[in-house]
C-alpha cells in the first residue's frame, strides 16, 4: 500500500486580497516553543553513528508524547488565533464548500445507486433509485455513524443478486476496517462483523465474499506496529469470523500482501500477491471447476491488473515488457505465456485504465498527464474516441457489460468535477450533473509549460492563475508535487485552490519524476539511488516559476501529502533559500526508520531500506530528519494526525522538534497534529475546512499577504 494516493488540496476560496503589511506581526518574533527532551540514542549503521534525540516521540501512546504534542498544538492554535483573517477564511470556506457534490451512478439489479452529499454533511450518503427519474432512497448514511463524522465509509460491494451490501468503516481515519453486511430486501443490518482488515478488497462469490487481513496486533502496536502476515479469507453469511476460510498466506513470507478480487460474472478468483508497491505475481482459480488455482506470473517483476473476463479470456492490464501499459487477452484454457494476446499493444501514451463498459473496451491513455478516451472492440479494434469537455480527467467509468448506458466523471483544477452520462454506441455525452457553486471557472486558467530540470530533463508543470494577472513577481503561489509510487498528478479541481486562485495567486502542479505520468520508466528515475532526480524537478520547477515572474522566493509556498511530504522535506533542507513557506503533510521524514512501522516496509522498492549500506549512503544525503542544521529556514507548517496508521506521526513529531531546535531567524515551525483523523481517506468535512483554513492563514500570514474580505453573504 503506498503512502499515500490522495493528498492534491482539497477545496475553499475567498473574494479579494491586498498587499498591504498585515496588522498583527506575530511572525516577526521568535516563537516560544514546547522544551523538548533529547535523548542520547545512537544507532550504528554500518559504521556510522547516528543520533536520535527524538526517538521517544514514535511511542504516540504514551503520557510524555501525548503532553508534548498537546503542548505543540497549543502554540500553533495560539499563533493561528492571531491571524487577523482566519476566522474569515473558515467562514468562506464554509460557504463556498456548501454545494450539492454527486458521485457517478452505478447499477446493480436495475436500480441505480450513488453517493451525494448536500454540502457540509461530514460524509456523503449513498442513495438508491429505481429509475433515473424517480424518488431517491438513503441505503447507508455514514454521518450516523458517529457524532463528528470520524468514523467513515471504507468501500462497498454488492453481491451479484444485488440484495446484500457488503461495506468496510474506518474509525479515526485509520487503515483498519470492520466489515458489515446489510440486508437491502430487509433493510437491517446482519449479524456479521469481520475485524482487522487492512488493505483489502470485499470480493463476492456465492453466499460470501473473499477479505484480507491481518492477525490481531498488540494493543500498544494497534497505529504502528509493523504489518505482517497478511492473509486471505473467504466469510460465508451468517458464520463467525472465526470459522473463515483461510484461503491464502505465506508464512516464510511474512512481508507478503495478498488481495483477492472475483470477475463480474464470479466466475474466477484472481488473487494478487505483492512485497512492495511495485510488482505482483498473480494467481487465477476458476470457481466453476474443481481444479487448483493456476500460476499466470510468479515474479514480482511487473505489474498486472485483472480487468474482467469476457468468457474465458481474462482481460489483463500490465506493464510487463510494456513500460507505458499495455491490455493482454488469456485464454483461461490454454494460459500459457505463449498463448497471451495483445489486445492493446504499447503505445507512445501511457495506457491508465481500462473498462469493459457496453460490449467495448473504454481505455483511458496520458497525453502529457491530461485523459483521452478511447474505445475499441474486444479484439482491439478502435472504434472511436469519446469527445471530452476540456483538457482534464476522466475518472470512475461505470456500466452494465450488455447495456448501452454508463457515466463517468470529469473535472480540471478550474472545472468542478460534473457527471457525465455516455451512449456507449454513439460515444455521445451529455451532462448529467453539474454542480453550482460560488465560483466563477471562467475568470481562470491553466496552462501547460515545459521547463528543464537539473540534467536536462523536460518536465510539465500546470499552471493555473486569474485571467490577465500579471506576471511581475510577486503573486502568492502554491507549488505542489508527488513524485513516487508510480502515481500521476492529473488535473483536478480543488476549494483551497479556489481561495488561492481569488486572492490573486498561482498553484503550481509539477509532473516530476517518480510518477507515473510517462510510463515505468519516469517512475523509475524517481526511486533509489535516482530519487534525487525527483526533489530536482521540483526545485526547478521553483526556479522556472521565479525566472518567469510568476512568484519570487518571498511569495512561494511549496505543498505536499505522504510521499510528497518528503519531497517538501528534502527540497526545503537542500534548498531553504527558495520557499519562504514549506507545508509537509503526513510526510514520510525519517528515510532511515520508515521501514520499521505499519506498511513502511512496502516502500522499500521506491526507496530501499537503510539496512543495506548502498542504500543508507543515499538515504542519508537526503532524509529530511537528517539534514537539518543550525540554519534559517522557511516558515514551515507541518499537518499530520494521530491515527494515521500508513505515515505514522512520529516523522513528523520528530522533524518539527529538529526544525524547532535548528532554526535560525524568526519564521516559525509549527506542527498541527488532528485528533480523531488518519492519513486523509474519510476526513470529515468539519475537519478539512478547520484544517485548510489553518493551513492557508499561515501560508498568506508568512507572505505577508492581507486577505480583505467583503461582507459575506449569509
Amino acid at each position: 500500500m503506498k503512502p499515500v494516493d490522495f493528498l492534491i488540496l482539497i477545496l475553499l476560496s475567498l473574494f479579494s486580497c491586498g498587499r498591504t503589511e498585515p496588522e498583527s506581526n506575530i511572525n516577526k518574533m521568535p516563537l516560544e516553543y514546547p522544551e523538548t527532551f533529547q535523548d542520547s540514542v545512537i544507532d550504528n549503521y554500518h559504521g556510522q553513528q547516528i543520533s536520535d534525540p527524538y526517538r521517544w516521540l514514535e511511542d504516540d501512546d504514551a503520557e510524555t508524547t501525548k503532553a508534548w504534542v498537546r503542548a505543540q498544538n497549543g502554540v500553533t492554535q495560539d499563533y493561528l488565533s492571531q491571524i487577523p483573517y482566519r476566522k474569515q477564511i473558515e467562514e468562506r470556506l464554509e460557504q463556498i464548500w456548501n454545494y450539492e457534490r454527486y458521485g457517478t451512478p452505478f447499477k446493480r439489479s436495475g436500480k441505480y445507486y450513488y453517493f451525494k452529499n448536500n454540502g457540509l454533511q461530514n460524509q456523503s450518503v449513498l442513495y438508491v433509485q429505481e429509475t433515473l427519474e424517480g424518488p431517491a432512497d438513503i441505503v447507508l448514511d455514514p454521518n450516523a455513524f458517529s457524532e463528528d463524522g470520524t468514523v467513515s465509509l471504507g468501500n462497498i460491494s454488492f453481491n451479484k443478486q444485488g440484495n446484500m451490501l457488503a461495506y468496510s468503516i474506518s474509525e479515526g481515519g485509520s487503515d483498519w476496517r470492520t466489515i458489515f453486511v446489510k440486508d437491502l430486501d430487509q433493510g437491517v443490518l446482519l449479524k456479521d462483523k469481520l475485524q482487522w482488515v487492512k488493505f483489502s478488497g470485499i470480493s463476492w462469490s456465492g453466499d460470501g465474499f473473499y477479505y484480507s487481513r491481518f492477525p490481531i496486533p498488540s494493543a500498544d502496536g494497534k497505529l504502528s506496529g509493523q504489518n505482517r502476515f497478511h492473509k486471505i479469507y473467504y466469510h460465508k453469511l451468517g458464520t463467525d469470523q472465526d470459522s473463515d476460510r483461510l484461503v491464502m498466506e505465506e508464512p516464510a513470507s511474512p512481508q507478503r500482501n495478498f488481495y483477492a478480487m472475483t470477475t463480474e460474472d464470479e466466475r474466477f478468483l484472481c488473487i494478487s500477491a505483492s512485497e512492495s508497491t511495485s510488482g505482483n505475481a498473480l494467481y487465477v482459480h476458476d470457481l466453476s471447476e474443481k481444479n487448483p488455482p493456476i500460476t499466470l506470473e510468479a515474479s514480482f517483476e511487473s505489474d498486472l491488473q485483472v480487468v474482467d473476463n469476457v468468457g474465458n479470456r481474462l482481460y489483463i492490464l500490465t506493464n510487463q515488457e510494456a513500460p507505458n501499459w499495455k491490455l493482454v487477452a488469456v485464454d483461461m484454457e490454454n494460459p500459457e505465456r505463449e498463448n497471451w494476446q495483445d489486445i492493446l499493444p504499447e503505445g507512445k501514451n501511457v495506457l491508465s485504465g481500462v473498462q469493459l463498459v457496453g460490449n467495448k473496451i473504454f481505455a483511458e491513455y496520458l497525453i502529457d498527464a491530461k485523459s483521452a478516451l478511447r474505445t475499441f472492440d474486444y479484439e482491439g479494434e478502435f472504434l472511436g474516441e469519446v469527445e471530452l469537455p476540456a483538457i482534464g480527467s476522466v475518472g470512475n467509468i461505470s456500466g452494465k457489460r450488455e447495456e448501452t448506458e454508463a457515466f463517468y466523471a470529469f473535472t480540471n483544477y478550474t472545472y468542478p468535477t460534473t457527471i457525465f452520462s455516455l451512449n456507449t454506441e454513439t460515444l455521445e455525452s451529455s451532462v448529467f450533473k453539474k454542480p453550482s457553486l460560488d465560483f466563477d471557472s471562467e475568470e481562470y486558467q491553466t496552462e501547460q509549460k515545459f521547463y528543464k530540470s537539473k540534467d536536462g530533463t523536460q518536465i510539465p508543470v500546470f499552471i493555473t492563475y486569474k485571467k490577465g494577472l500579471r506576471k511581475d513577481g510577486q503573486n502568492p503561489t502554491m507549488l505542489y508535487g508527488y513524485g513516487g509510487f508510480d502515481i500521476s498528478l492529473t488535473p483536478g479541481f480543488s476549494l483551497p485552490v479556489l481561495v488561492l486562485l481569488e486572492n490573486n495567486g498561482i498553484y503550481a502542479v509539477a509532473n516530476i519524476r517518480g510518477g507515473g505520468e510517462y510510463g515505468k520508466e519516469w517512475h523509475q528515475a524517481g526511486t533509489k539511488e535516482r530519487k534525487q532526480n525527483v526533489f530536482d524537478d521540483f526545485q526547478a520547477a521553483a526556479e522556472f516559476l521565479i525566472e518567469q515572474k510568476y512568484t519570487s522566493p518571498e511569495k512561494l509556498a511549496i505543498m505536499g501529502g505522504s510521499n510528497g511530504g518528503l519531497l517538501v522535506g528534502a527540497c526545503m533542507t537542500q534548498r531553504p533559500d527558495l520557499y519562504k513557506v514549506a507545508i509537509p503533510r503526513v510526510g514520510v521524514l525519517d528515510m532511515l526508520r520508515y521501514h520499521q512501522f505499519t506498511i513502511g516496509w512496502a516502500w522499500a522498492e521506491d526507496y530501499g531500506k537503510s539496512d543495506d549500506p548502498e542504500a543508507f549512503e543515499y538515504l542519508i544525503k537526503y532524509s529530511p530528519l537528517h539534514n537539518v542544521r543550525e540554519r534559517e529556514y522557511p516558515a514551515t507548517f507541518i499537518m499530520t494526525a494521530d491515527h494515521d496508521d500508513r505515515v505514522v506521526p512520529a516523522h513528523s513529531f520528530k522533524f518539527a522538534a529538529e526544525l524547532q531546535h535548528e532554526q535560525q531567524g524568526n519564521n516559525p515551525v509549527l506542527i498541527r497534529v488532528e485528533t480523531s483523523a488518519g492519513h486523509g481517506a474519510g476526513k470529515p468535512t468539519s475537519k478539512l475546512i478547520e484544517e485548510n483554513a489553518d493551513m492557508l492563514s499561515f501560508m498568506f500570514y508568512n507572505m505577508n499577504e492581507d486577505v480583505v474580505y467583503k461582507k459575506l453573504d449569509k
